[in-house]
């Protein structure tokens, strides 16, 4: 398995990245400057080389986006900043008036180790609920409703959260790449 360590200054990707592949990677807390932009690959090579030249070793970063598709994408990327500054009402507010609640949940992993940068991304269709409903999870979880289910990611026991958060992430590419390769 590759010697990586995982960069991120949000302690739930940490708790949720060992579960979810299945093994520890060693961690660094360390909130990495992101660059400013909508497209989630810049944003994650930006911060996969930031990552690096702070641990200096190979890395592993990631980021996530929440784009509603009435808002041509918004806020895609800069979900972190409009979570902090509306909170979760506030996300649902902005799409009311809209009858287009449909938005796509993502997220990129990358991994750099000074001359291979590797990306990994995945998403999900779903929908924004009218409010919060569920207290499960973290962040926008309790307005995100995955498309084949009723409920919020915020509302679903552990194992039904589990199986929709390992289609927004790209666990298993990951876990694969890790342990497949040297």
């Amino acid at each position: 398995m590759r010697d990586v360590v995982f960069v991120t200054g949000n302690s739930h990707k940490i708790k949720y990245f060992s579960e979810m592949v299945g093994f520890k990677v060693p961690n660094l807390i360390k909130d990495i400057q992101e660059v400013q932009s909508s497209d989630i690959r810049e944003v994650i090579e930006y911060k996969a080389k930031q990552a690096y030249d702070y641990a200096n070793q190979p890395i592993l970063v990631e980021d996530t986006r929440l784009s509603f598709q009435a808002l041509g994408g918004l806020p895609g990327t800069f979900i972190k900043w409009f979570l902090a500054d509306l909170g979760v009402d506030g996300l649902c507010k902005m799409l009311n008036g809209f009858s287009d609640r449909s938005a796509v949940a993502g997220a990129a992993f990358a991994y750099y180790d000074g001359k291979i940068m590797k990306i990994f991304e995945k998403e999900l269709i779903g929908k924004i609920a009218k409010k919060p409903k569920g207290s499960s999870g973290f962040g926008w979880n309790s307005i995100f409703k995955p498309d084949g289910t009723s409920m919020t990611l915020g509302e679903m026991d552990e194992d039904e959260f589990k199986f929709w958060y390992a289609k927004i992430k790209p666990f298993q590419e990951l876990k694969d790449f890790l342990k497949n390769s040297n």
